[in-house]
């Protein structure tokens, strides 16, 4: 009977899987809705149903399961607080085993676990160390440090998005501070900052709605308002990552999310703010796009156990 692991990427919508080989071939992927009725009871019945009828169909035997979880996770695999999912104290690592009867099981934080897969398969490949920053609706962060990742004392580490970047910002982020890096490099940021600085004379007064595409676009065609926010957007980033390299030193850094869409006039703009704010010695730190997409959760979640 053939061997096969699993790699899964909960989230708060849906819940994707990926069937992999034992020499780490995705086979087939699928997904299953996210019930987080009943504060999230279903979930852990819901993954485990699926994976064993993934295991009937294929007529294989599933030897190992990874899961990425939006939330904080300790090393035993316990989900201390997700409110996404509402789960709090929810030992997932154990429930799983205990209900497949899996020995190898391992959780981690979906941002963590997405940089562990494209450290694996993506556009960190040839690396030990990177840092893994994805810019969407908010920003993520993940860290892998020779090999393996870095997940603090009660599975915290990596939230770049909460830097503090501007301490004279006046609006609140959604984690209840002030300044935070998420302000000004996320999605939602780059329009803030684009309401901003907008004019009447810019390409961006005359579109019916502002998104991070439109300003990025308008930047590259050098209008003068937009070319501000993307500046201002990679003073932040550069500087945040100046920050984060003078404390892990990683050989990259991974940028993807749906920002990094935006494609060049991102590296070409962040980094030379983050040469111009680290010592000598970092400033010839690599940057690469992220290549696995929507994929990276579950390569990085089987790698954990393969």
């Amino acid at each position: 009977m053939e061997k096969y692991y699993v790699g899964i990427d909960l989230g708060g919508t849906s819940v994707k899987m990926g069937l992999f080989s034992d020499r780490g071939e995705l086979k087939e992927k699928w997904s299953i809705p996210t019930d987080t009725s009943d504060r999230g009871s279903h979930i852990i019945d819901d993954i485990v149903a699926a994976v064993e009828k993934k295991s009937e169909e294929v007529q294989g035997t599933i030897i190992g399961l990874g899961m990425g979880v939006p939330g904080p996770v300790s090393e035993e695999g316990l989900v201390h607080e997700c409110p996404n999912l509402g789960w709090s104290e929810v030992a997932v690592r154990d429930l799983i085993k205990d209900k497949t009867g899996i020995a190898r099981v391992a959780v981690g934080n979906d941002a963590n676990v997405a940089a562990l897969g494209e450290m694996w398969k993506g556009g960190g490949r040839g690396f030990d160390s990177i840092v893994m920053i994805t810019l969407g609706t908010g920003v993520g962060g993940g860290v892998i440090l020779g090999g393996k990742i870095l997940s603090g004392a009660n599975g915290g580490a990596g939230e770049v998005g909460h830097i503090l970047v501007n301490p004279d910002e006046t609006q609140v982020c959604g984690c209840g501070k002030k300044g935070c890096l998420e302000q000004y490099a996320s999605a939602t940021g780059v329009v803030r900052l684009a309401k901003k600085y907008q004019k009447p004379e810019s390409v961006l007064a005359q579109k019916d709605k502002i998104n991070c595409r439109v300003v990025f676009d308008a930047a590259k065609e050098e209008d003068p308002y937009a070319l501000e926010v993307v500046d201002q957007f990679a003073k932040y980033l550069g500087r945040a990552l100046g920050t984060i390299a003078q404390v892990v030193n990683p050989e990259a850094f991974v940028i993807g999310g749906g920002v990094s869409n935006a494609g060049d006039i991102i590296m070409d703009n962040v980094v030379p703010y983050f040469k111009e704010s680290v010592i000598a010695p970092l400033r010839d730190t690599k940057f690469a796009f992220a290549q696995l997409g929507n994929d990276a959760g579950i390569y990085g979640a089987v790698r954990l156990v393969l």
